[in-house]
């Protein structure tokens, strides 16, 4: 017997057909012999609408209120689950995020989990119960309502998976498994049966849509072996699990892109000390997460600094820096929402001279210019024009050797 987390994702409960799939996928855990929690998200297409409608109101809208009205398309999901497994002799129960509960800070849209409570639902696990728990949301400090950020309930469902001391945790969306890249931009890209936790961090934080990043970061750190299926066929998934259980290391293991980007420029910038802090520092107080940063040679006392964010928060950011005008002293402040993040990770990398020079001979020999440039020891991202987005992933797929025989 073993004790389960399933994650079904929004196009897995799309509509009364899927949940009723996914009740017996439920079921069938649950005839052999498992202990199953259930962490599912809204229906498909729900929380963006959700989203659009505060978007609309006000594009600089109250956060506390965003997770009030976003909230809500998990709710309806874990009663109709709940129903679904009822009708088909499964014991099951919904749970929002605050009455388990699931806390987290006050970081609205975007809260981290600090603890979870797993006793009662260890409690319920153990009686029999199949517990119906709403990912993407939580409680915060003052008692109001969190939500985690999209992709939120990957993170529920691994959080739940370390509180309740699952054995696994399995996340079912719909794709079969974790490819070397998007299968509808390179259809020769093959899916991998393991990843190691530091690859599929880098992977998610890049681009890949498969997990959420603070789902895999809280993996690695809890040691949650996490397996990614597909809701609609009985097929083998793909494991995330310790570099050690890895067989074969590849030099690359997969390119990932992200279209979610936005450049920064600040130009002519006081090129003394302590302005970095001027700039970033009222950034982070707004919870606008910064990504790559590139600061020019300063000449005449100035300097050019540029660095991405993600689109969504590029009004913010803007907002934020225009209020910190007189204190930063820029001249002038350039964006542009038309880039994509390209990069290419590998624990392989670590070891291997040379990868970064076929990356920028591949994209060379393809005419696309690179904007910004950062890297880590298992990964390097370039910036480049939108519009070069599907041809720069097809190219270094196939430059370094990723493409199926088949």
């Amino acid at each position: 017997m073993a004790r389960i987390v399933m994650k079904f994702g929004g196009t897995s409960v799309a509509d009364l057909d899927r949940i009723r799939n996914v009740a017996n996928r439920v079921k069938r855990e649950v005839e052999a012999g498992n202990q199953v929690a259930v962490v599912v998200s809204a229906m498909s297409g729900v929380t963006n609408q959700l989203v659009k409608w505060c978007q609309d109101l006000s594009p600089l809208h109250d956060a506390r209120e965003y997770d009030t009205v976003v909230a809500t398309g998990e709710q309806v999901t874990i009663g109709l689950l709940a129903i679904a497994l009822q009708t088909i002799g499964v014991d099951a129960r919904s749970w929002q995020g605050w009455q388990i509960p699931i806390r987290t800070d006050n970081a609205h849209g975007k809260a981290r989990v600090e603890e979870i409570e797993g006793d009662t639902l260890i409690a319920r696990m153990t009686a029999g119960q199949v517990p119906v728990v709403a990912g993407f949301q939580g409680v915060g400090p003052d008692n109001r309502v969190t939500t985690l950020g999209r992709g939120g309930s990957d993170l529920s469902a691994v959080a739940l998976a370390a509180a309740v001391k699952a054995d696994r945790c399995d996340i079912y969306t719909d794709v079969d498994g974790i490819y070397t890249t998007d299968p509808r931009i390179v259809p020769r890209a093959r899916k991998l049966q393991a990843v190691a936790y530091e690859e599929m961090l880098e992977l998610a934080s890049v681009g890949a849509k498969v997990l959420q990043t603070r789902s895999v970061e809280l993996a690695m750190k809890q040691r949650v072996r996490v397996q990614v299926l597909s809701s609609f066929e009985d097929k083998p998934g793909s494991l995330v699990v310790d570099e050690d259980e890895i067989v074969e290391q590849p030099l690359v293991t997969g390119v990932a892109y992200s279209r979610d980007e936005a450049k920064v420029t600040l130009r002519r910038v006081p090129d003394k000390p302590g302005i970095a802090a001027l700039v970033f520092g009222p950034l982070s107080a707004a919870n606008v997460n910064v990504d790559m940063i590139v600061q020019n040679l300063g000449a005449d006392g100035t300097t050019d600094m540029t660095f991405t964010v993600s689109r969504t928060d590029l009004p913010r950011a803007k907002d934020v820096l225009e209020k910190s005008h007189s204190e930063i002293g820029f001249e002038a402040l350039l964006a542009d929402p038309d880039v994509a993040k390209i990069s290419i990770v590998g624990i392989g990398m670590r070891s291997h001279a040379g990868v970064a020079a076929t990356m920028f001979k591949s994209l060379a020999e393809k005419g696309i210019n690179i904007q910004v440039i950062s890297t880590s020891e298992i990964k390097t991202s370039v910036l480049v024009g939108a519009e070069y987005t599907e041809l720069a992933v097809r190219a270094l797929h196939s430059a370094y050797g990723l493409d199926s025989e088949g």
